[in-house]
């Protein structure tokens, strides 16, 4: 697997940092962890599998994902046009990151009332 560039290099929390924002957007890691979880989809079965997004914010996280080279595309049928997206080796890569952060917030957050 090839290595990602930083623009930070030199820092110690450079890594961390970077990591933060491949995967910091709302809906990255939902995304990632759906893929991880259930292997590729197409558009529309990953916006019902994930709930509470919508299309355009959808369209625009998987393109940013794609851009960061964490996901690829790729068309599957012309007509009608079917697309169904899968990790990269990069992608896949996150699966201990994305876990975790699973099994922290299961530990330590609660539903608030107010939201």
């Amino acid at each position: 697997m090839s290595q990602m560039p930083v623009e930070c290099k030199g820092d110690n929390w450079c890594p961390i940092t970077a990591t933060a924002n491949l995967i910091g957007k709302k809906w990255h890691p939902v995304i990632i962890h759906r893929l991880i979880e259930e292997g590729p989809h197409g558009f529309n079965s990953l916006k019902e599998e994930i709930g509470g997004i919508s299309s355009k914010v959808l369209s625009e996280s998987l393109d940013d994902l794609q851009e960061k080279n964490l996901l690829d595309r790729e068309v599957v049928s012309e007509k009608p046009v079917r697309v169904k997206y899968k990790l990269t080796e990069a992608g896949e890569s996150l699966e201990p990151v994305i876990e975790e952060m699973l099994v922290w917030g299961r530990s330590n957050l609660v539903e608030s009332d107010t939201i």
